[in-house]
């Protein structure tokens, strides 16, 4: 029986790492050993910022509505505490979106979370 050697597939996993180091500096886009360790950093570096994306956006919406509340004489807490007792479950990332397109309806919602305080 022939002898099976590996040299195919292990062209072809070097050609998917080459592949994903494509537009790296210097060696790392050629080199295959040099090529590997950055293609795991970089895939380390993306599994983080996909967590630090969401932290991000959310401190955007939260920076965005303050602003809206101290606009309105309000400061952030009180006008969510106000919202929910005032049963209004809308999220931040709608609230913030409200505060900018809508200056109107945010300044309704702050008197309804100022109602719902007193």
């Amino acid at each position: 029986m022939a002898r099976i050697k590996g040299a195919t597939m292990t062209r072809k996993r070097r050609n998917r790492v080459l592949k994903l180091a494509k537009g790296y500096y210097g060696s790392k886009h050629s080199l295959f050993k040099t090529a590997k360790q950055a293609v795991m950093k970089s895939g380390n570096y993306a599994y983080i910022g996909r967590k630090q994306k969401k932290r991000d956006f959310r401190r955007l919406w939260i920076t965005r509505i303050s602003a809206g509340c101290k606009a309105n004489g309000m400061n952030y807490s009180t006008f969510i505490n106000g919202l929910k007792k005032a049963g209004v479950t809308l999220n931040r990332k709608m609230l913030s979106e409200i505060a900018i397109a809508d200056p109107a309806a945010f300044t309704a919602l702050c008197e309804q979370a100022k109602s719902a305080l007193n």
